[in-house]
């Protein structure tokens, strides 16, 4: 076996994201929680962000040692730098983003939601993103590489009526996404972004708009060709492979986790 080979072959046994630090907002649960759940199983040391503080600690608690909860409200500036400041400190490094946290208007006509929901939702769904870029660009342009993903949806791509403020706030991660990765490339840093349809997660009444009923679950599964609803754990291989070494050459991608939905 060849010297390649051989490191080949070590690194997989020690795991896809061996040696690496990541940071996870909106981790306390859903799809947050998975992928740091299987970051961790492949190496990494993960900082569990978000606001509820007790959920980010339960969730650093299950996992063990190779996690670190920190609160913070990603809306806010001030709290976004702070938590950087204390996972570099704690780990090291940060080499990998993955925005996360996300919130919606309920599904409903656009006229009834108001302005104070409706800046909620692009505080936390995009907002977020400009004060994490503001935070680590300058620690990846440091340490010369990184990686974030970036958390978009299929609403982004094919919006359904009564979320039309929720789509365009995921509209505008997913082009935000594909600039920030021209932008960002000549500093070796990578960004990407996943577009799931929806999940069962805390918001899938928020999504549908009407009570969680199998009746109503069919319904929305029969427009989705693989026949069923997006799962953590299916948000969580697609943003281990964007993180991982594996897509070492692959930027500024949407990668669909949806079933067919958008096709």
């Amino acid at each position: 076996m060849d010297d390649v080979a051989a490191q080949s072959l070590s690194t997989a046994s020690l795991g896809r994201l061996a040696g690496k630090v990541a940071v996870v907002t909106g981790a306390a649960s859903g799809f947050g929680r998975a992928i740091a759940r299987r970051f961790v199983e492949e190496g990494a040391q993960v900082a569990i962000l978000d606001l509820n503080g007790e959920g980010a600690a339960m969730v650093a608690g299950e996992i063990g040692d190779p996690a670190l909860p920190v609160t913070c409200d990603v809306a806010e500036g001030d709290q976004v730098a702070a938590a950087a400041a204390k996972v570099i400190e704690a780990f090291g490094r940060v080499d990998i983003l993955v925005n996360n946290a996300g919130w919606s208007h309920r599904n409903q006509p656009l006229l009834e939601v108001d302005e104070d929901t409706f800046q909620k939702v692009f505080d936390i769904n995009v907002k977020s993103i400009f004060h994490f870029t503001k935070a680590l660009v300058p620690h990846w342009r440091e340490i010369g590489s990184g990686v974030m993903v970036n958390v978009g949806s299929t609403a982004g791509i094919r919006p359904r009526p009564g979320l039309t403020w929720y789509n365009a706030s995921k509209g505008a991660v997913n082009l935000m996404t594909r600039s920030l990765a021209v932008e960002l490339a000549p500093d070796r840093i990578r960004v990407c972004g996943l577009a799931p349809v929806m999940g069962a997660t805390a918001l899938l009444e928020t999504f549908m708009g009407m009570p969680d009923t199998p009746e109503n679950r069919a319904r929305f599964i029969s427009t989705i060709p693989l026949g069923r609803l997006c799962e953590p754990e299916d948000m969580a291989n697609a943003a281990l492979y964007l993180a991982s070494g594996e897509a070492e050459f692959i930027t500024g991608v949407i990668l669909e986790v949806d079933g067919g939905r958008t096709i």
